[in-house]
């Protein structure tokens, strides 16, 4: 299976918007090139920023660059434009309502051996409770570059996140892409997996396995974690009585939360989540960590047997 990461789908995508919308410009915070921001910059030269190690004046900047008429993608490592620029996204951005795309890198504990300081394991959680802020979590490449060609089509504050370290593509091309619309990428009656992100993929694998035991999974890509689409959250409830999230972040205020209050609103069943359980994480291959911390495809399996023993 071809192997990539997220990170270059935003690349791809920055590329075709400067060359399909002129009003489309990049802001870096001296990252540009594992970002992938460098290839706009080498093409676009003219419409490229590097703001330099400054992330709450490359969002200031951003916002004026969007009260000017201009649709500003402005990217670092995620960790840093959600933690040291927060108070610039939320006064300066969300509350204005400006048309401020942020794009956030090396989300997630996969990053290796970088660390602890440079793993974005709550951003979710910081993005998702601001008013009006579009969030979105490609599975892998391919849906990257249509999340960021889709995000410059709507108005409004929007926050993509990316991983660093190449995963598996596994979504097509000729696949839908609709912010807030998720997609369902295998049926089942059993159990439904939500995931976002590249951990979709040990969902995908942890759905094959069930099978094998004589439980059907079904399992859905929730890209889009704000807005959420609650239909489809609520359509799985009803269908299979039991849930399980998956995502590469803190459980606390991710994809879990998000997906749990819905359904305690709505449709009260057993849910189960796999992510990150209250802790930082440590330098480590992204095998070594996805196993220390409980992100594979067996502990995403492990955790639709117990919702099962949970289920009416």
């Amino acid at each position: 299976m071809k192997m990539k990461p997220t990170r270059d789908g935003y690349g791809e995508g920055l590329l075709e918007l400067g060359r399909t919308n002129p009003d489309v410009v990049v802001l870096d915070a001296d990252l540009a090139k594992s970002t992938r921001t460098e290839w706009f910059m080498k093409q676009y030269p003219d419409r490229f920023f590097d703001m330099g190690i400054a992330e709450q004046d490359m969002l200031g900047t951003a916002g004026g660059l969007a009260l000017g008429g201009k649709i500003p993608f402005v990217t670092t490592y995620g960790v840093f434009v959600a933690g040291r620029a927060w108070d610039q996204i939320r006064t300066t951005v969300a509350y204005a309502g400006l048309n401020v795309k942020i794009g956030g890198a090396h989300g997630g504990i996969s990053v290796g051996p970088d660390g602890a300081t440079h793993q974005a394991l709550e951003e979710i959680a910081l993005m998702r409770v601001l008013p009006g802020m579009t969030l979105i979590i490609p599975a892998d490449a391919v849906e990257a570059k249509k999340a960021t060609i889709a995000a410059a089509g709507i108005n409004g504050p929007c926050y993509l996140r990316f991983a660093r370290e190449a995963t598996p593509v596994f979504t097509r091309e000729e696949d839908p892409f609709v912010i807030g619309k998720a997609n369902t990428l295998r049926e089942g009656s059993d159990v439904t997996i939500i995931a976002c992100g590249p951990i979709l993929y040990e969902a995908l694998l942890a759905g094959e396995r069930l099978q094998e035991k004589g439980i059907e999974a079904r399992v859905i890509n929730m890209h889009t974690v704000k807005p959420l689409d609650e239909e489809a959250i609520l359509k799985a409830a009803s269908e299979t009585g039991a849930i399980v999230t998956a995502e590469e972040h803190q459980i606390i205020g991710g994809l879990g939360g998000a997906v749990a209050e819905v359904l305690v609103k709505h449709k009260p069943v057993p849910v189960e989540m796999v992510g990150i359980n209250d802790t930082f994480g440590e330098s480590g291959t992204p095998e070594e960590l996805a196993e220390k911390y409980g992100l594979t495809a067996r502990d995403i399996m492990q955790a639709a047997e117990r919702v099962l023993g949970r289920k009416k």
